[in-house]
């Protein structure tokens, strides 16, 4: 009976070794062949929804490790059935690390901050088409040039957005205390060895491309990047509300719109510099959705701005305020999308245009409509579909022409 207990804890269900622990007469056949030293066993077991880990003489929890002493290095070993409890220890190693792996990848996905990520990629997508202008402009060389300008620029976003949350840990416990530097799954040494790496990465990758709008691409939204965030004299432009949307303007709206405009219009395809009427638009129009995005951001984390002396807009001009400028401001572009769509000579674009950016200013009308601005989760939910409109705005605008 007690070896098909511990037959079932090594391969069916390694999380019932707590229960088994409890049942008299296998805890004092373990208790009878333990060392003194384990005593602490019983006190562990009595937790619940702990993971244990049996590695010969080793029970781990996520808190707590009790390590048989030298002289007693020995298999737990149930006296009555006699079968070891690490009978199958690759079976732990392989799931061990495969859980390690997942929790690397989830603080990493949280601590690159996948709203701008995906913001980036899908922007650089679609200035890159604006400078197709012809069907075969679309071959193996356009798509090289294109993979290599995303890659530098998220190598690059990555180093922003994660020396942002180096220099306000702080902050963000109160803020956001589900980010890996905030709650503690990363250490500093580890969020700067990151950062770093990414930066460097960046830079080497624009080395081999060899495109200069790359470079000055890079090079800018590493200097305003590093200038918005590091807390040292004369920096930290955060602290400004003025400054700090000035800066995501700059990088949002028009070094991404120009810069990787200019990479694939002059370096992919050796063309003249020139900026077509979409390109003008698309430049006007993020330029509204940036400074939008730069006051937004900042309405979900007035508790902690407030408390840390960050005067942003939300901080003195309050919530509500700030969160109808920026409904405003965003139905104001969406107007002039409209009638730039609607001046457009190809049927095909007047109508697709005119009809998305109706649809978008609709959606967003009934959505503000409908937030309770006393609740932050629902503040954060909007905030979250701003960058869906964001997302939206770069599928329309390789179609105005």
């Amino acid at each position: 009976m007690d070896s098909l207990i511990v037959g079932s804890f090594t391969r069916s269900n390694p999380h019932n070794f707590p229960a088994a622990l409890h049942i008299p007469s296998l805890r004092n056949s373990i208790q009878g062949s333990r060392c003194k030293e384990w005593s602490p066993l019983e006190g562990i077991c009595s937790v619940k929804y702990q993971r244990y880990l049996v590695e010969g003489h080793t029970v781990t929890d996520q808190k707590k490790s009790i390590l048989c002493p030298t002289n007693c290095r020995k298999r737990l070993v149930v006296a009555c059935g006699g079968q070891p409890l690490e009978s199958e220890p690759n079976v732990y190693d392989s799931k061990n690390l495969w859980n390690s792996v997942t929790s690397f990848l989830d603080a990493f996905y949280r601590f690159s901050r996948p709203h701008t990520v995906i913001g980036t990629t899908l922007s650089i997508v679609s200035v890159s088409l604006l400078a197709v202008q012809k069907l075969s402009d679309l071959s193996p060389v356009f798509f090289t040039g294109m993979l290599e300008a995303i890659i530098a620029a998220l190598f690059m976003n990555i180093y922003i957005v994660g020396l942002n949350q180096i220099s306000d840990i702080e902050i963000d416990k109160v803020n956001k205390p589900y980010l890996p530097l905030a709650s503690g799954e990363y250490s500093t040494a580890t969020g700067i060895f990151i950062v770093t790496s990414f930066a460097i990465l960046s830079f080497w990758l624009w080395s081999v491309v060899g495109s200069w709008p790359l470079f000055w691409a890079l090079s800018v939204s590493f200097v305003l990047g590093t200038a918005y965030s590091i807390n040292l004299p004369m920096l930290r432009w955060k602290r400004s509300a003025v400054v700090a949307a000035m800066c995501i303007l700059v990088v949002r709206a028009i070094i991404v719109q120009i810069a990787f405009f200019l990479h694939m219009q002059t370096h992919v395809f050796g063309r003249p510099a020139a900026f077509s009427r979409p390109v003008i638009f698309a430049t006007a129009f993020m330029s509204f959705f940036s400074v939008v995005i730069a006051l937004f951001k900042d309405i979900p984390d007035m508790e902690g701005d407030r408390i840390f002396g960050i005067r942003s807009f939300t901080v003195r001009l309050g919530q509500k305020r700030v969160f109808w400028i920026c409904i405003a401001l965003l139905q104001m572009a969406y107007a002039v999308a409209i009638i730039v769509g609607a001046s457009s000579s190809f049927f095909w674009s007047k109508l697709i245009t005119v009809v998305g950016h109706g649809i978008l200013a609709t959606m967003l009308w009934r959505n503000a409509k409908s937030t309770d601005l006393s609740s932050k989760v629902e503040i954060t939910s909007f905030y979250m579909f701003i960058w869906k409109l964001f997302y939206a705005e770069y599928l329309l605008i390789p179609l105005v022409r």
